[in-house]
């Protein structure tokens, strides 16, 4: 049985493969190396990052409003999409993802504790 997160990455492929298949009919190439699809996949997750923002009350000059939890979520969910197909672009599996979130928060711990 697979893993959300397996889950996540393989319809992520789908939906790639749909776009690409999709984008070719249209004669759009979609044939990029790794490091432009490191910056497009990039300014997309920091564009969904902005919309993300522009729902919090970070205009303190503003009155401030109720936080939209549907529409956090779906901008979340956006930069997810993003995240996830870059992860693929690049050869990255769920694993690898686990691995080195598990690593990577056992370091935070040791310098929230002051011991780098």
């Amino acid at each position: 049985m697979e893993d959300k997160l397996e889950k996540i990455f393989k319809k992520q492929q789908e939906l790639d493969n749909f776009i690409k298949e999709t984008k070719k009919s249209q004669s759009l190439d979609f044939e990029y190396n790794k490091s432009e699809w490191i910056d497009k996949l990039t300014s997309a997750m920091i564009a969904e990052a902005v919309e993300l923002k522009e729902e919090s009350n970070w205009k303190w000059w503003k009155k401030p409003k109720d936080i939209n939890i549907k529409e956090v979520k779906n901008e979340l969910v956006d930069i997810l999409h993003f995240w996830v197909s870059l992860c693929l672009k690049l050869g990255i599996s769920p694993e690898d993802i686990f691995e080195t979130y598990m690593e990577k928060n056992e370091e935070n711990i040791r310098r929230q504790k002051g011991g780098y």
